[in-house]
């Protein structure tokens, strides 16, 4: 009988716990990139390094900048700036990278972002999280989870799990042209 009430002591702390949560909502650790604000779920943040030069690897696309060791473990490093093709930035002292778990079919990886600075860590309640507006098929936002307004401005919240997801970046890099024909 006694084992029957620790199981249901421990199912309620469970139950407690997750509607904590609930009710103190969600954190997002912002970063800068080219003047915008930006915010991924500190869940999947491990840790943020500053920068520090990686090893090349050759046939690369533009925005894997590399790897890294983090304690034994092989990382790559991808450019947030070039994934987005945004326009490439000498890397500064506030240049960091930041260290995330990222889920897909294949099971979990981690990957370093480098991004131009962190802000801070934004306390959000999930009914503050707006869609990303739809731009139709020319502009791809599926790994935009939502916009919040915060004092700065709008923030940008970053679905990892789709904008990291290794096969879909490498299939977006062979899919394109390369430039000398591109620019023919």
């Amino acid at each position: 009988m006694e084992a029957k009430t620790t199981d249901l002591t421990v199912q309620s702390a469970r139950g407690l716990l997750k509607r904590d949560a609930m009710t103190q909502g969600l954190q997002y650790l912002t970063f800068n990139l080219a003047g915008e604000q930006y915010g991924v779920d500190i869940l999947k943040v491990q840790e943020i390094r500053g920068w520090a030069p990686v090893t090349r690897m050759p046939n690369m696309p533009a925005f894997v900048r590399g790897v890294m060791n983090l304690r034994g473990a092989i990382v790559p490093v991808i450019d947030l700036r070039l994934r987005f093709e945004l326009e490439a930035m000498e890397y500064t002292k506030i240049t960091v990278v930041i260290v995330v778990t990222v889920r897909s079919a294949t099971g979990s990886r981690v990957v370093g972002v480098v991004v131009d600075g962190v802000s801070d860590v934004l306390n959000v309640e999930g009914a503050e999280i707006q869609p990303p507006p739809d731009f139709g098929t020319a502009v791809n936002t599926e790994f935009i989870s939502g916009l919040v307004t915060a004092e700065e401005g709008m923030v940008m919240l970053l679905d990892v799990d789709r904008l990291l997801s290794v096969e879909e970046m490498f299939a977006l890099e062979t899919a394109r042209p390369p430039e000398s024909v591109a620019a023919a």
